[in-house]
Order: C-alpha cells, then structure tokens, then sequence
C-alpha cells in the first residue's frame, strides 16, 4: 500500500508514564473510498488515559491518542460523493469495520467484531493514529457531517461522550416525556445525560458522592434534583421513585443502591467501565422485574443522528479549551476528576503549522 510523503506531527506517548511528547509519523495515502481531514479541534476521552498508560493491558507504543475529532475536508478519493474539501466533519471512536456482517448491515458497525478503533488498532499494516496529530484519513462509510449550527470546539466530544450516552437512552426507550432519569454520577459523560434527559423531556436527578456538585447539576446544567448519595436518608426517601438510571461512574461501586432507586419494570444502563467487578444484588433484581444494560458507542447512522439531535437543540458539551503542550498537565488533572466537563484541544492554533480556520 502506497504511504503519502507527509510529515505528520502528532503528540504521542512512548511507554506506561503516559507522558505525551511531539512525534512525527507517515500517513497513508488517500485512497478511492477515503477523505483526508485537517483536525482543528479533539476532545479529551478518559479512554485516552487510560490507553496511553496501558492501565487495560492493550496499547501498542507508542501510541497517538483522540477520537473525538472535527476538522475540514482537505482531499477525498474518487469514489466519494458524499463530502467535499473545505466541508465539516466529524470521526468519533471507529474508522472501519468489516461492512459485510449483519452488525455492519444493521448500522451497528460498532460491534462489528472486526472494528478498527481511531486509534492504537492494526491497519493497513500500519496502526491508527488519532486526533492529537494535524491530519487524519478515514474511509468515507465512517466521517460525519458536523452541522454548521454546532460549535466545533464545544461539539468534539459529541463524537464519544454524547453518542455514549445517547445510544442507550434510545434503544432502551429513556426518551419518554414526563419520566423520571436518574444520572449517576457527574462528569463527562453525566452531564451530557442530563442535557439529553432535559431534551427528551424527562425529570432528571443526579446521584453523586460529591455534595459540591448540587449547585452545578442544578443551576448550571439544569437538573431537577440531587442526591448526595452517601446520606442514607435521602436515598431512602428517593427508593422506587426513578423509571431509568444511567449509570456514568467509572470507579468501582455498589449497585444496590441504585436498583433501590428504580420503580417496578426500572431500567438502568451503564455507560462506564470501572477498573473491577461489580456485585450485582439480585433480589432488587428480580422481585422488582428491573433490567440492567450496557451500551458501546453507536454505529455511524445513530451517531450521525444524535450530531442532527444535537444541532437542532443547541446541546454540546461544557469544555475547557487547551493548546496541545498543555495536555500532560490536562492528563494529571482529569486522572483526579479535576474538569469541568471535557478538555478539547485546539489542534490547529497549536499543532498545525499553518492555520487555515
């Protein structure tokens, strides 16, 4: 396979410190099915953290994270009708599958058990390399449009955290008006379940050990309620009130609480993926007929659907805004929770060697 003579400059980490540093590797060449991208903004996914210190036993150094990715078109292949240089697009978690097995068929390319992720995945012979680099190819079948009416700084983390959350929420039915949704948990991923619970039209209260937190859930996000969930009390007083719970805490915790939560038929998602196992209580399980569910990112046709959703009621995330040598120090700080909700970096204000935005 013919490699392009571009000079890539991305940040990468080389070894389990996750210490990211300037690395310049070989794109491929754009070919008939692909469109080339100059990122101008990534979001930071704690996946990223995870991976650059190999805490899930699975990176291949050095690895170049990021796949919450917007940029513009630079190039597309000849058999690309759907995009065009200079437009706005999106690549979240994936840039290939298959595209021949039922999950591909059935728009769930997510789960297609030959998925290739954005990055730190064999391909081609090469491996993939994500969003905190200057450019970026991807087969057409796996770029978004980005809508015009979405920011794109404050959009990135649309193509990971929102899509995550989203996903669930629709296919099991946490859409409905007038419901009640409970969000456990307060960060990336829970603020965005509250402004789609709000969107859908749904009561939202959100479960925390953080009292600090009430004011920014309430006021800020606009959740209905808040429950510190190491009073005893207000969590007894809240049992049986909630139909879903989404459940965003990365950390090890009891379910139990939660499924007291639900109402008889309750539901409740999980998003995150905590660091061990979960003890699953399942007396509240049965005797209550609750159901508990996990949910991936979405296939392309859902994710592009959520981009529309998004747009069309001004949802986006809360983010802090950094240059790319900033990203070690952004590292230390989200590996204490210490951001409110997403960093995004501007790539090409302080990566790129020519700014064209």
């Amino acid at each position: 396979m013919a490699l392009s003579n571009s000079n890539v400059l991305g940040w990468a980490a080389t070894d389990t410190s996750g210490h990211l540093s300037p690395f310049h590797f070989t794109l491929r060449e754009n070919e008939a099915d692909d469109v080339t991208i100059k990122i101008l903004y990534c979001g930071v996914c704690h996946t990223d953290l995870h991976t650059i210190k190999n805490e899930w036993g699975v990176t291949n150094y050095p690895v170049v994270p990021g796949h919450e990715i917007v940029g513009v078109v630079t190039k597309v292949g000849s058999n690309v009708k759907k995009f065009m240089k200079g437009q706005r697009v999106g690549v979240g978690v994936m840039v290939d599958s298959c595209q021949e097995c039922e999950c591909c068929e059935q728009d769930l390319e997510n789960h297609c058990l030959e998925h290739v992720l954005t990055y730190n995945s064999p391909y081609k012979g090469t491996q993939t390399r994500g969003g905190y680099s200057d450019l970026i190819v991807v087969h057409q079948r796996y770029v978004l449009y980005f809508p015009n009416d979405l920011p794109l700084a404050a959009g990135a983390p649309l193509l990971c955290a929102e899509i995550t959350v989203y996903s669930p929420m629709k296919y099991y039915g946490m859409t409905e008006p007038g419901k009640h949704l409970g969000v456990a948990g307060l960060g990336g991923l829970g603020h965005l379940a509250i402004k789609f619970g709000k969107a859908f039209g749904l009561k939202v209260t959100v479960i925390s050990s953080s009292p600090n937190k009430e004011a920014e859930a309430i006021h800020n996000l606009g959740a209905d309620s808040f429950i510190l969930s190491s009073d005893p009390e207000k969590m007894k007083a809240a049992t049986g009130t909630m139909d879903y719970i989404i459940d965003t805490i990365s950390a090890v915790h009891p379910l139990g609480p939660l499924l007291d939560l639900l109402k008889v038929n309750g539901k409740l998602a999980f998003v995150a993926l905590p660091g061990g196992a979960l003890e699953l209580p399942i007396f509240p399980l049965v005797m209550g007929r609750k159901l508990i569910g996990g949910s991936y990112f979405g296939g392309l046709k859902e994710t592009q659907e959520m981009l529309d959703f998004c747009g069309k009621h001004d949802i986006t995330a809360d983010i802090e805004l950094i240059k790319m040598n900033e990203i070690n120090t952004a590292m230390e700080r989200l590996s204490k929770g210490d951001v409110k909700y997403r960093f995004v970096i501007n790539i090409w204000n302080t990566l790129s060697s020519s700014n064209i935005y």
